[in-house]
């Protein structure tokens, strides 16, 4: 099973893929750990990466489309977190791979908010949270939009415990009645 999972920050989406990755054995690929990876192991990659992080740049679609296909060439099933992030990353990784699901935690303004100040981290503050949304509505919208017209998206409600969040999961990828 191929599958992307899609949710506004502090939807819980790295806690859900751990979950499942784990439970299901399925591999989880997070594009944030390997660009990270990437950069502090010095690679010819890395170095590329490097050079766009420093300047506050989004990494080129090309250069992240090829690091994904470095990534889950030769798996029959994974977990994407984190990418893509772009309709045009989502149309790239179509020509990769068939992705079999999309799951879209749905999470309301309001309770993403609350979340994220919650947890207390420095970039966590009103003005800084509000134009992450703002930013994640405009480039993910289109991928919700994108992955339903093709009818590979399940929206799952990512209110309630992480428990709850799981097996709402779990239901809608068939992995658990």
């Amino acid at each position: 099973m191929k599958v992307v999972f899609l949710g506004p920050p502090g939807a819980g989406k790295g806690t859900q893929v751990e979950i499942i990755s784990s439970r299901y054995n399925i591999p989880k690929i997070v594009m944030g750990d390997i660009l990270r990876s990437e950069v502090n192991r010095g690679t010819e990659l890395g170095k590329i990466v490097r050079q766009y992080m420093e300047k506050g740049e989004l990494v080129p679609d090309e250069i992240i489309l090829q690091i994904i296909e470095k990534h889950i060439k030769g798996l029959d099933s994974f977990i994407l977190d984190g990418f893509p992030r772009t309709l045009n990353q989502a149309k790239g990784l179509e020509k990769i791979t068939k992705i079999d699901r999309v799951v879209y935690i749905d999470v309301p303004d309001e309770e993403v908010k609350r979340r994220l100040l919650a947890r207390g981290r420095m970039d966590d503050k009103p003005e800084v949270i509000e134009n992450r949304l703002r930013v994640y509505k405009e480039q993910t919208q289109p991928l919700i939009d994108y992955y339903e017209s093709k009818g590979i998206l399940v929206r799952v409600d990512g209110v309630g415990s992480v428990e709850e969040v799981t097996g709402r999961i779990e239901r809608a990828l068939g992995l658990k009645g």
